[in-house]
Formats: structure tokens, C-alpha cells, sequence
């Protein structure tokens, strides 16, 4: 009996420390991936409301990891899930409307938008838009749980 235990456990460490490799024999994470990544992109058109702040009136991301938004009118409004359902999630958020004074804007009902070089001062919610030389199209959006923290990038 103590034989079938130690081979038991043995197996079942095992298993529980096994590392996955895509296109590698010796992965060294526990995802370990040797190639291209794909992920899911979404599209997400506004829905023409604005600086409306009445129930139903944002469009809600809750699906895939690049999120191509297309404001409708100035302000339109993109909701972030709870980050306390979401722990650890990331988005890739870009405002793909070409119109100069249409904006794009990112909200959270729950937690706040802290910018990645702040934890003091949070915010419910930041734009995505092009005036000039000042070019915000493009943020990344990380859940810790509690929050999301933000990045401007050029994507």
C-alpha cells in the first residue's frame, strides 16, 4: 500500500509542477511559447451618446485582449468591467476613428484609473483622442484586482 501512495504522489507532483512549451521541448515558463502570439480582437462602434451619464448609455468591454473602439461623437462613452472580476486581465485599447474631435471615453464603475507612474491619485475615467501634436489613440489597461492601471502607448 505504501508503494501505490509514493507512486501516487509522484505522478501527482508532477503533474501539478508541469511546465507547456508551443514549438520548444525545454519550455521555461509556465507558458512557454516559441513563435507568433494571436489574440482575440474585437471591434466596439459607440453608440452616439456622449457626455450622456445615464444608465445604458456606455458600451461595455468585456471580451477580448485588443479592443479597436470607434466613438461615434465626441465623448462616447467605453466601459472596463469590474477589476475585481477581472484580476489580471489586459487590454489593448485603441480609439480607431479617424476624426480629430471625435474622443473616445474610457470608464470604471468600480475601483479607479490609476496612470502607471501614480498611486496616490486615481480617476474614473481617461480619453483617448488626437489634438495636434498631443496623441492619445492608443492605452493599455491592466486589472490588479482592485484597479486598473493605465499606459498611453503608440499602437
Amino acid at each position: 500500500m505504501k508503494i501505490y501512495s509514493l507512486l501516487f504522489s509522484l505522478v501527482f507532483t508532477t503533474c501539478i509542477f508541469a511546465q507547456v512549451g508551443i514549438n520548444t521541448d525545454n519550455p521555461q515558463s509556465t507558458l512557454d511559447i516559441n513563435g507568433n502570439l494571436s489574440v482575440k480582437v474585437v471591434s466596439l462602434t459607440g453608440n452616439s451618446t456622449g457626455n450622456q451619464t445615464n444608465a445604458g448609455t456606455t458600451v461595455e468591454i468585456d471580451d477580448g485582449v485588443y479592443i479597436s473602439i470607434n466613438p461615434q461623437v465626441q465623448d462616447d462613452t467605453f466601459e472596463l468591467p469590474d477589476p475585481s472580476e477581472v484580476p489580471g486581465r489586459v487590454y489593448f485599447i485603441r480609439n480607431v476613428n479617424s476624426t480629430n474631435t471625435v474622443t473616445a471615453k474610457i470608464v470604471t464603475e468600480t475601483g479607479q484609473l490609476f496612470s502607471s507612474g501614480s498611486t496616490t491619485s486615481g480617476s474614473n475615467e481617461i480619453y483617448l483622442y488626437e489634438s495636434g501634436s498631443d496623441l492619445r489613440k492608443s492605452v493599455i489597461v491592466i486589472s490588479d484586482g482592485a484597479n486598473w492601471t493605465y499606459f498611453f502607448g503608440l499602437l
